[in-house]
C-alpha cells in the first residue's frame, strides 16, 4: 500500500477546516495529521511533525500564511485558501502549489490536490510551480501568470491566441505579445480549459475561439497554418465539426 501524504489544515474560520476537511475525507490518498487556527501554533507543530502538505489561510490574527511560508527554513507543500484575490501574485513568488478562492468547491479542490501530486508525489520537478498558475477570478475573467525570467506576466485567457512548444521553452502568443517560459507543453494543457482551447500537435495549442479555418490536416487563424497531429486529428476534427460556431463553420476538405 502506498504512504499517504501528510496534511495540515491552517485556518482561523472552523467552517472554513470543516469544508476542507470533508473534501479530504473523500480521499484515500491523504492523512489530516493537524489543523490549527492560527500560523505561529502551525509554525510549532511544523518543527515538530511531517507534513507533506499544508492548507493554509492568508488572513490569520498575529501572523499572515505568507509570513509563516517566509518564516519556515524548508516550508511543506502549500495550498492558499482564501477569499481575497490580491494575493495571487505573492503566492506565485512563494511557489505554492495553488490558489484557492472560497468558497472551494470540491471540483476546485480536486484540481488542486492533483497538482499537488503530479509535482510532489509522481517525480515532477516542483520548479513547474514556480513557472506557471492560473487565477480564476469568474467564468470570464481567469487569467495564467506565467514567469519569464525575472518578471511575471498576467495572461488573461481570452487574449491567448496559441501556445507553441520549442524544446524545453514553450511561448505563449496573444495578439500583442509573446511571452516564453521553461515549461512543458502537457503543464499548460492542465490549465487550460478544454471549451477553449484545444491541443492539436505535440508542440501546439490552439484557442478555438481564434481559429478561422481547418481542413482534414491544418487549422488557421487568419493567414498562419497549424498541422494537425496524426494522433490529434480524430479528436481535433470531432470537436471543430462540433464547434463551427467558433470557426464560422468555414471547412475546407
Amino acid at each position: 500500500m502506498e504512504p499517504k501524504a501528510k496534511c495540515l489544515i491552517v485556518d482561523d474560520e472552523p467552517l472554513a477546516i470543516e469544508v476542507l476537511k470533508s473534501h479530504l475525507g473523500k480521499l484515500h490518498s491523504i492523512e489530516i495529521v493537524g489543523t490549527s487556527g492560527d500560523a505561529v501554533e502551525a509554525f510549532d507543530f511544523l518543527n515538530k511533525h511531517r507534513v507533506d502538505l499544508m492548507f493554509l489561510d492568508i488572513h490569520m490574527p498575529e501572523m499572515k500564511g505568507t509570513e509563516l511560508i517566509k518564516a519556515l527554513k524548508n516550508p511543506p507543500a502549500v495550498i492558499f485558501t482564501t477569499a481575497y484575490r490580491e494575493y495571487a501574485l505573492e503566492g506565485f513568488d512563494l511557489n505554492v502549489i495553488d490558489y484557492l478562492l472560497k468558497p472551494i468547491s470540491f471540483a476546485r479542490f480536486m484540481q488542486a490536490v492533483e497538482k499537488f501530486f503530479m509535482l510532489h508525489i509522481n517525480g515532477t520537478t516542483s520548479s513547474t510551480t514556480s513557472e506557471i498558475t492560473l487565477q480564476k477570478q469568474g467564468t470570464n475573467d481567469e487569467c495564467l501568470y506565467l514567469r519569464e525570467k525575472n518578471i511575471i506576466h498576467k495572461i488573461p485567457l481570452n487574449e491567448i491566441v496559441f501556445a507553441e512548444s520549442m524544446g524545453d521553452n514553450l511561448t505563449i502568443y496573444t495578439s500583442d505579445r509573446e511571452i516564453t517560459s521553461r515549461i512543458t507543453i502537457s503543464a499548460v494543457e492542465k490549465l487550460l480549459p478544454e471549451k477553449d482551447f484545444i491541443r492539436i500537435h505535440r508542440s501546439f495549442i490552439v484557442s478555438l475561439k481564434h481559429i478561422t479555418s481547418f481542413s482534414p490536416v491544418s487549422v488557421f487563424i487568419g493567414k498562419k497554418s497549424f498541422s494537425i497531429g496524426p494522433s490529434y486529428r480524430e479528436t481535433v476534427l470531432e470537436k471543430l465539426d462540433e464547434s463551427g460556431e467558433l470557426t464560422g463553420g468555414n471547412v475546407s476538405k
